[in-house]
């Protein structure tokens, strides 16, 4: 099978293609065929040798795909069934074995793309809204990265409580995406921007501030809360936070600070289907919609993860085995009624170059063959 190894600590660069025996799934495992592989920042931890891995070693936690042989001590699953997980190692390949334990269905309804972007990333806000700080209806919150992953899928869930959400970007696309998932006020990063959270509370802070950015952000967070607020730290996509004296936490206001992580609060297989199965069925209701801003070939790996890092991404990213590829196609219908042009493409940045060249005021659709269509956009 194909997969990407890595055999050195470093960049991007150190992601790489290679020829591997399928793996052997023991007797409480599965053995998928992937179709899609989620990417997320946690990858770049481990590629730097930040988080402590051995190597050589294949990246990549979360994925989903089709189960292909089922362990002798594993019940409920069949050869055939789909599955996603987000805690399998080595899920940057065209087969991965993942502990049933940890594998949790896919509904009808839920494509391939979606499944694999959404479970870390979606359990995550899941978490976040639920366990680290419940949020009430009435709630005002601060969500860092707004048009990112958790970004996006925090702010709709939160929304839908009934919560007031601010969100921080870095560009006016990414403002407009978070604006679509209802972020009440979206502010650009800056050296004031907790003075302009306190503006937009009345000067009392957020209940509470997720953030996943870290140093950049922490200290605007820490005084964006209100007191007795919450700030959880879940991310360092920035880097680091460097070390912090907990008497600081007084002045601010009593404030409760914590570094969670979707490991301790999935620790049984129940929490596990519990928080999966609300993602997935807001995805269903349609009060969830997941954004997968791009679909890579897995042999991109590397550009993958440029992208991630570089902040040019919005909402989850995905790797696509290249036998689920979908080439680029263009398709006029014989007869529009709207004057719409379809495009179906697997690679985003194919899509964007020919909607380039449309004629303006044209409308594109663009997604995955495999996947379902999201709004035409105009151009």
């Amino acid at each position: 099978m194909r997969a990407i190894t890595v055999t050195e600590f470093g960049g991007p660069e150190v992601l790489r293609m290679s020829e591997l025996p399928d793996p052997v799934p023991g007797a409480a495992d599965l053995l998928v065929r992937t179709d899609a592989i989620g990417v997320n920042y946690i990858d770049t931890y481990y590629r730097t040798g930040a988080y402590a891995v051995d190597l050589p070693y294949v990246p990549g936690l979360e994925g989903s795909g089709v189960v292909e042989v089922v362990g002798s001590d594993v019940t409920g699953v069949r050869v055939g069934d789909r599955v996603a997980w987000s805690s399998a190692p080595g899920s940057y390949a065209e087969r991965v074995v993942v502990p049933a334990a940890v594998a949790v269905p896919v509904p009808e309804g839920v494509g391939a793309a979606e499944a694999a972007s959404v479970l870390l990333q979606g359990m995550t806000a899941h978490y976040l809204m639920n366990s680290v700080y419940y949020v009430e209806p009435g709630d005002t919150v601060l969500v860092h990265a707004g048009a990112g992953g958790v970004g996006l899928v925090l702010t709709q869930l939160a929304v839908a409580r009934g919560a007031r959400v601010i969100t921080t970007v870095s560009s006016d696309e990414k403002e407009l995406l978070s604006r679509e998932a209802g972020a009440a006020e979206v502010l650009r990063y800056s050296d004031d921007l907790a003075q302009q959270v306190r503006a937009l509370t009345d000067g009392e802070g957020v209940a509470a501030a997720f953030d996943g950015v870290g140093a950049d952000t922490f200290e605007a967070s820490l005084a964006s809360v209100r007191i007795r607020g919450t700030l959880a730290l879940f991310g360092a996509a920035s880097g680091p936070v460097p070390p912090f004296d907990p008497q600081r936490l007084n002045p601010a206001g009593s404030v409760f600070l914590t570094r969670p992580t979707l490991a301790h609060y999935t620790r049984d297989r129940d929490e596990l289907l519990w928080r999966s199965g609300e993602v997935f069925e807001a995805i269903r209701d349609g009060s969830l919609k997941i954004r997968v801003g791009a679909q890579y070939p897995l042999d991109e790996a590397e550009q993958a993860h440029r992208d991630l890092q570089g902040r040019r991404t919005t909402g989850s990213i995905v790797l696509v085995p290249s036998r689920t590829a979908t080439p680029l196609r263009w398709r006029q219908p014989s007869a529009p009624a709207d004057g719409a042009h379809l495009l179906t493409t697997s690679h985003p940045l194919c899509a964007r170059s020919v909607c380039a060249f449309l004629p303006k005021g044209v409308r594109a659709g663009v997604w995955p063959g495999h996947a379902r269509p999201p709004n035409l956009l105009t151009t």
